[in-house]
């Protein structure tokens, strides 16, 4: 990850929770609690949230796994994570909150039941190298969810497009004081691979049993679930 945009991360961090759910219109949180039930997390099932930003998809597993099981969120940027903190506290929950690089994830082997990344993937240097880590701290049987942007159907995607590109950045620089940051999460959410060609990723990444791909809002996110 570079350093230009670890520090643009940490220059949205305090206002990333507006700006999501004025540009999604809410919508962000519905596709997170959507990315838990495909997961079929279970009542004491371990998990591993990856680039967790401000914490919305780790409650959300939380939740699902229940108290007393283990619950890590890891992100590269420590700005972010602070402010995911105080929102497990004020819940009264246990998770452990780390800096981490999914690229070089500091867990043994077969460590986890679900690794999640949501919005996070297509930031990483390497994303296959990234999608091989998951893979290793999963447990055979274990579950991969990815929750990534995508592309909608050829009859959405010239106003998705026009949205995408002119009136998120404003959204952005509205909700989050930094239009610059903006036009470049759009920028990487057009470019980045979805449906097959993520699919395709993924396999890279190592063997599975079964890659589920899921779209979302006419293809504008998309979840995929891989089983180890």
């Amino acid at each position: 990850m570079s350093d230009q945009v670890h520090q643009m991360f940490s220059r949205i961090a305090g206002r990333y929770d507006r700006a999501n759910r004025w540009m999604s219109f809410g919508s962000d949180q519905w596709v997170r609690k959507k990315a838990v039930k495909l997961s079929q997390a279970r009542s004491g099932e371990s998990v591993l949230d990856c680039a967790a930003g401000t914490g919305d998809l780790t409650l959300l597993f939380q939740r699902a796994v229940g108290d007393g099981a283990r619950v890590v969120g890891t992100d590269f940027n420590a700005d972010m994570l602070a402010l995911a903190a105080p929102k497990s506290e004020r819940l009264g929950v246990a998770i452990d909150w780390q800096v981490q690089d999914a690229q070089n994830l500091a867990f043994d082997d077969e460590s986890f039941d679900i690794v999640s990344i949501a919005y996070g993937i297509r930031n990483v240097d390497d994303p296959v190298r990234a999608l091989s880590e998951m893979r290793r701290v999963l447990k055979p049987g274990g579950r991969l969810v990815v929750l990534e942007f995508g592309q909608p159907s050829a009859w959405a995607r010239p106003g998705y497009l026009f949205f995408n590109r002119f009136i998120i950045p404003l959204i952005g620089s509205l909700a989050g004081g930094d239009r610059d940051a903006y036009r470049y999460l759009q920028r990487t959410s057009d470019a980045f691979p979805h449906g097959p060609a993520f699919v395709k990723m993924l396999e890279q990444a190592g063997e599975w049993q079964s890659i589920e791909s899921n779209p979302m809002i006419f293809g504008v996110n998309y979840i995929y679930v891989a089983t180890r």
